[in-house]
């Protein structure tokens, strides 16, 4: 990956890549909104790690950080490139789990962030970039709209740790990914 810096509201920021010390950090900005203060456990750090050195050691996934000059993590994403058959095998790049700290949120960082993470798949081959967003967050929803993405499909999701957990509308608990 390429860091790259931007200078935004009088301060200097940094995108790179994630390192296994960023885990902690990164943990409790998952666990920084009303959603993921419901699911994210962050007392424990174990699974994280886990899933951190599984996507650091697969070069398909980049899981990045967005930095002020005094190390403070504001901002996180991760981009996963996905080959596919369809549209004539064109290679996709998935953005998951962008997190903008509270202290950064409605200010130019999270469009920043989401801007990279697309140049960034397209300088890999990538000819589209996409994401799914809880349809709990209306504000994240119009984020992305503003950005250029489309509601062109509707994703679904099945929670397989907790079967038969019945959720809102007869779902298995999918409400909660």
């Amino acid at each position: 990956m390429r860091p790259a810096s931007a200078f935004l509201g009088g301060r200097t920021f940094t995108i790179r890549d994630a390192t296994e010390e960023d885990v902690p950090a990164l943990a409790a900005l998952l666990a920084d909104d009303p959603i993921g203060a419901t699911r994210e456990q962050v007392e424990d750090l174990r699974p994280y790690l886990v899933a951190f050195r599984a996507i650091d050691a697969d070069p398909a996934h980049l899981l990045v950080i967005v930095a002020d000059l005094d190390g403070t993590i504001a901002a996180t994403l991760q981009l996963t490139l996905i080959p596919a058959l369809s549209r004539r095998g064109l290679l996709r790049g998935q953005i998951e789990g962008v997190r903008v700290a509270s202290a950064y949120r409605g200010g130019p960082l999270g469009s920043l962030l989401v801007r990279w993470a697309a140049d960034e798949a397209r300088s890999r081959g990538a000819g589209l970039v996409q994401l799914t967003t809880d349809l709990r967050r209306a504000d994240a929803r119009r984020f992305y709209e503003r950005l250029g993405f489309v509601g062109s499909h509707v994703g679904m999701k099945r929670d397989l740790q907790m079967p038969g957990r019945t959720g809102a509308a007869g779902t298995d608990g999918a409400e909660d990914c």
